[in-house]
């Protein structure tokens, strides 16, 4: 595989951002990574962890001037960023960016004269986990990328992109911004707020956090295992996508009123065959 550009630069060196690095660093160790994170405690661990060359500021001239930039932060800062970001850089700088929402970030620049020099992207791989420690290099591998609006990039940037997402191990589907937030909404933000809520609910009602561990097996725990994930990260997400999220929030209430009036009725048919409709997930999953 050819190696395509010489130095890109990291904005957010958390789990996404630091494993991008990584698995640059694996196939291509000679490319130069610069590190901008807010955090200077995560910015000097990715530099202890080898994971990025040099931490630099967002305005760095050597930044702006990278032949590519990839933003792994907060979809929050990512619709604030992206638009200066394009004002400030080399017209042979492209940028990248792994939001879990589309439509309100592409938005941001849609009128923007250097949109063409972006690339809007979904990398769907993540864990549980947290910050530069979290990442490793064979994160995306095997993993879907999706990508929306690929028409409006140049085509500087859709190789680029191409050989990022080809480096990390990705494969990539082609969706738009509505259709994208739409089914996130369904399969990946939702099961978040599930989990949240579900940890919070234990929580609340067992007080003795002994019974957890002691009685805690392995469903619950895969269960609410996207309870760690980090709220940083997903509250701006539940916040660009709330009119998906309340759509499918308004559905999974109704689910579990259902579950709950047959519960009480001791409809056990009736619980067996709710069970056995969700039972169907199957066909998707497998």
């Amino acid at each position: 595989m050819k190696q395509h550009i010489n130095n890109l630069s990291i904005f957010g060196l958390g789990l996404i951002g630091g494993s991008f690095a990584l698995a640059v660093k694996n196939k291509f160790p000679g490319i130069k990574i610069y590190g901008v994170d807010q955090n200077a405690n995560h910015a000097q661990k990715a530099l202890e962890l080898n994971i990025i060359d040099e931490i630099k500021s967002a305005d760095d001239k050597i930044v702006l001037a990278s032949d590519l930039i990839i933003l792994a932060i907060p979809v929050s800062a990512i619709y604030v960023i992206l638009p200066e970001l394009l004002s400030k850089i080399s017209n042979k700088t492209v940028v990248i960016d792994t939001g879990s929402t589309k439509s309100s970030i592409c938005e941001s620049v849609t009128k923007h004269p250097n949109r063409t020099q972006f690339v809007a992207a979904h990398p769907i791989a993540g864990t549980e986990y947290s910050g530069p420690e979290a990442a490793f290099p064979k994160l995306f591998e095997g993993k879907k990328n999706i990508i929306c609006e690929f028409e409006l990039s140049s085509n500087l940037a859709k190789k680029y992109a191409n050989w990022l997402f080809e480096t990390a191990g990705m494969n990539n589907i082609f969706m738009d911004t509505e259709n994208h937030d739409k089914h996130l909404a369904y399969v990946s933000h939702l099961s978040h707020i599930s989990s949240f809520m579900l940890g919070l609910t234990v929580l609340n009602i067992e007080k003795d956090e002994k019974n957890i561990l002691n009685l805690a097996g392995s469903g619950f725990a895969s269960t609410v295992r996207l309870a760690k994930s980090s709220p940083d990260m997903w509250a701006p997400i539940f916040k660009q996508n709330k009119t998906h999220l309340n759509k499918a929030l308004d559905e999974y209430i109704l689910q579990l009123k259902v579950f709950r009036e047959n519960l009480e009725a001791g409809n056990i048919d009736e619980l067996k065959s709710l069970m056995l409709k969700a039972n169907q997930i199957r066909k998707v999953l497998d």
